[in-house]
């Protein structure tokens, strides 16, 4: 039911689309406050430079998606999205070996940043209730301690000042937010912050694939093995609309990144199997090396905070940003989102924000743990953090995590319940339960495979055979 009330969302991203549809089922009037002029396509914007590398969204992230927003996954696909089952149309190289192609329970949509962003964008600006203020910057919170009432913005061309008033205010603007700043500003002791940064960065090209590769061969994953004490380095080969691929190489801290076009065939050649390198080799490049070193996992507590102001919720990577190599970000953005609209469909009163708020922060936890319990296990990684589980267990995680990995590569069984885990369609408190002790231990394990399972017609596509693929044996289907 919608009521009366005002909104204003900070950021016109992913999360901060999301959240703008959610509030409009309940309240009035919704103001986007965007500080880019948004592309009216699926373009690239100076905003979003993340963009240029892959990107995908989980199903459980997906289903949320859909159920928000019905028809959205059939709009992705009819405009060259693809949707990949786990582990069905996939090949991965895990740090504990390769990893048999079991038929899929879970899957991940396939595409462009700019078009998942633009086909989302479409549908939620179309409703009346929500008002687009593009080229428009947030520049602090209007209120006090105890309330948040507005926020001030100025434009980006003329730097006209201007207050916005509202009755709530989510801060979405990602990685880049000034939350600290703006809750200083109110008189607000600092928040809690833990960062876990393993020096992530990533190198990206886009290629014309073959006829057919982009349908009919299945994407590419070469993951780092933690286990060797050396930086990790990274590849992975997605399908994009349009019969491209997107290539994206990346490293932790000391892996020296390629950022020249001549230096990235060379790099693929680095992983620990070939067929990165044996696929990029023969395909045309449409784009030079795009590269970044945004990948700390970094997250804000305001649910430990003595005091939170109520009109003011923080959400996506304004809240907890994590290592982009594991494709969490959008899918913990909807879930927040399902958190705010689940809490507006309750009686929003006084400190009703802050309760929303621990709900969000609940919901950002597994994704955060997902990410950081991995990126601490590399070399030079920097660990800021003060959550017990990165710190004093975190060696009895790690040998029950390497424990789960071995089996998972090997068992339908054990694959299928971390799978579900890792899409965030179950909590990762699943993998602790009596049910999935039992099942490990009852687990039918297959041999180990030697080299990634590529089918026969799957090589032909994109032009290579057993001999000309070194490592590489065909799997008949």
């Amino acid at each position: 039911m919608t009521r009366s009330g005002r909104a204003i969302v900070l950021g016109g991203s992913w999360a901060g689309m999301l959240a703008a549809h959610v509030l409009a089922r309940h309240l009035e009037a919704v103001t986007v406050v965007e500080r880019d002029v948004l592309p009216r396509g699926p373009e690239h914007r100076r905003g979003l430079p993340q963009a240029r590398h892959v990107h995908v969204l989980w199903s459980g992230g997906a289903r949320i998606v859909e159920e928000l927003l019905p028809g959205t996954a059939e709009r992705l696909l009819a405009a060259g999205a693809r949707r990949i089952g786990f582990h069905e149309d996939l090949v991965t190289l895990t740090s504990h070996g390769w990893q048999h192609r079991f038929p899929p329970r879970q899957y991940a949509i396939m595409c462009g940043r700019p078009l998942l962003d633009w086909i989302v964008r479409d549908r939620i600006l179309a409703d009346e209730r929500i008002t687009l203020r593009e080229g428009t910057e947030a520049v602090e919170l209007a209120g006090g301690a105890k309330r948040v009432t507005g926020v001030h913005v100025r434009g980006a061309r003329d730097g006209a000042r201007e207050l916005l008033e509202a009755d709530l205010v989510v801060d979405a603007t990602g990685r880049g937010s000034r939350l600290k700043h703006w809750l200083a500003a109110l008189g607000l002791p600092p928040l809690a912050e833990d960062v876990v940064d393993a020096g992530i960065a990533y190198a990206t090209r886009t290629f014309r694939a073959p006829d057919g590769a982009t349908a009919g061969f299945p994407a590419i994953n070469v993951a780092a093995d933690h286990r060797v004490r050396r930086p990790g380095r990274f590849g992975v080969v997605y399908p994009q609309e349009g019969g491209r691929w997107m290539v994206t190489l990346s490293c932790t801290r000391g892996g020296e990144l390629p950022t020249r076009d001549e230096d990235f065939l060379p790099y693929a050649r680095t992983l620990r199997d070939p067929i990165v390198a044996d696929l990029v080799a023969g395909a045309e490049p449409l784009t030079p090396v795009f590269a970044s070193h945004i990948g700390a996992n970094r997250r804000l507590y305001p649910e430990r905070a003595a005091t939170w102001p109520d009109g003011l919720v923080v959400l996506g990577d304004s809240l907890a940003a994590f290592n982009p190599i594991y494709g969490h970000g959008m899918s913990a953005a909807a879930r927040a989102a399902r958190v705010l609209d689940e809490r507006l469909a309750e009686p929003f009163g006084p400190g009703a924000a802050r309760a929303a708020q621990e709900r969000i922060s609940a919901a950002a936890d597994d994704p955060w743990i997902m990410a950081t319990s991995k990126d601490i296990e590399f070399v030079h990684c920097r660990n800021h953090a003060e959550d017990p589980r990165l710190n004093g267990g975190a060696a009895v995680m790690r040998g029950f995590a390497d424990m789960v990995a071995t089996m998972a590569i090997r068992s339908a069984d054990v694959s299928d319940a971390v799978t579900d885990v890792m899409s965030m369609t179950v909590p990762q408190s699943e993998l602790g339960t009596a049910r999935f002790m039992s099942l490990m231990q009852g687990a039918r394990l297959l041999p180990e495979l030697g080299e990634p399972p590529l089918r026969r017609h799957e090589l032909a596509l994109v032009n290579l055979d057993r001999r000309a693929v070194a490592g590489v044996r065909s799997v008949p289907r």
